[in-house]
């Protein structure tokens, strides 16, 4: 899993450029995990049938393929790169890394509503909550089937990327733990 935006120390770091925050964007963006991501997301869309204007079979599967996949790029920049350098926010996930794991968890899910600014002040996400929603809107009004280009279909869109991005910050929370634990099991292994 890409994980190019996440700090493992709360220590303030200088802030990242206009050109910083594009480049890791696009790197963490085209990461192989990215495309198997994106297989199973169209995967599930797939099966349950989710925007039906796609239709059924290989071909359907491929269009929704690349719907999610224009989806989480249009979603990346937006909140990681474009919205982020106009705001002047920080769009790296700062770790906590210590204290329960409710904690650490509301911690992390605070931090899809709270950010810091480049300055390293606490201030609301709009990055990543006016981000996103814009993104949803470009996406659903661009290229999703005609019968879905709808309101109610856009804040689905907002939503699933919100949540979506909800995961993701709670797996960057204690990656660092699991990384550490499977190092350590593997360590092990290769000493006996």
């Amino acid at each position: 899993m890409p994980n190019f935006l996440t700090v493992e120390s709360s220590q303030q770091l200088p802030p990242l450029t206009v050109g910083q925050k594009f480049k890791i964007v696009t790197r963490s963006s085209f990461d192989p995990f990215q495309f198997a991501w994106y297989a199973a997301i169209s995967g599930i869309s797939q099966a349950t049938n989710s925007e039906p204007g796609y239709g059924q079979g290989w071909g359907a599967y491929g269009v929704r393929y690349a719907a999610a996949m224009g989806d989480g790029l249009i979603e990346a920049y937006m909140v990681g790169a474009v919205f982020p350098s106009a705001l002047k926010q920080d769009p790296r996930y700062y770790e906590l890394g210590h204290g329960s794991f409710i904690h650490r968890t509301a911690y992390a899910l605070s931090r899809l509503a709270i950010t810091r600014s480049d300055a390293g002040n606490t201030q609301f996400n709009a990055s990543e909550i006016i981000g996103s929603a814009v993104a949803a809107g470009i996406s659903t009004y661009s290229y999703h089937p005609h019968e879905d280009k709808t309101l109610a279909n856009t804040g689905k869109v907002w939503g699933t990327q919100v949540g979506y991005d909800g995961i993701a910050v709670v797996l960057k929370e204690f990656w660092p733990d699991l990384r550490r634990k499977f190092h350590d099991k593997k360590h092990a292994k290769d000493q006996s």
